[in-house]
């Protein structure tokens, strides 16, 4: 057979499109990150049309170059919760209004073969938008995040992506020195909300764009 990683990731994103799309997902395909830019822009904004969009912290949100696309777009009210405030309660305030938009972009920690979502959050602001909130969710993913089944969705977000996350960010945190979760108490822990996104209500509300290609934690 020739290329045979690629035809093994065909098939598995297929797969995973299937069983998401059972929960109610609205689920497209894209073969990098310049791709999910061009679905998103000339597919997904498009038909559903929004006034207002923000967006929760993603590095495949920004790797994508759907950020830089929109921050310099018109003819759409921008909540940039990426932008400095002056001041750790502006921050807060911004994410809080950006609960509220018609179109809200986020990434995922862990997708299962099962057709779930997987995340654990700091503040909670990119978890509650998926919960409820704004109209519409653009959830970016690569194929790096798709797991098994639940528990290896918490086993990957404990074990590499929140000691990572963490020294990304240069938190002061066990996990930074140690690797691995110490269930820690810190003032600066990142790990504080769990969701598990079972189901997209109403049906289609949450759209998951997956990408062919390691993006992300």
């Amino acid at each position: 057979m020739e290329k045979p990683v690629e035809n093994y990731w065909d098939l598995r994103l297929k797969r995973v499109k299937a069983a998401l799309e059972e929960n109610n997902f609205e689920v497209f395909l894209a073969g990098d990150a310049t791709d999910a830019r061009e679905l998103v822009q000339k597919e997904i904004i498009p038909e559903l049309n929004p006034e207002s969009i923000s967006w929760g912290g993603s590095m495949t949100f920004t790797a994508s170059g759907i950020y830089d696309y929109l921050k310099n777009s018109a003819g759409f009210e921008i909540l940039d919760t990426y932008a400095k405030r002056s001041s750790r309660e502006e921050v807060i305030e911004e994410r809080r209004k950006a609960l509220l938009v018609d179109l809200f972009f986020t990434g995922t920690n862990a997708v299962t073969e099962t057709g779930m979502l997987v995340n654990l959050d700091m503040i909670g602001n990119r978890v509650g938008a998926l919960t409820f909130g704004p109209k519409n969710v653009v959830v970016l993913t690569g194929r790096n995040k798709i797991v098994a089944d639940l528990d290896d969705a918490m086993s990957r977000i404990k074990d590499y992506v929140a000691p990572v996350n963490a020294m990304r960010l240069d938190m002061k945190t066990p996990c930074v020195s140690t690797r691995s979760c110490e269930d820690c108490r810190s003032t600066s822990r990142i790990c504080n909300t769990w969701t598990i996104t079972e189901k997209s209500y109403p049906k289609g509300r949450v759209k998951i764009v997956l990408i062919n290609e390691d993006l992300g934690l």
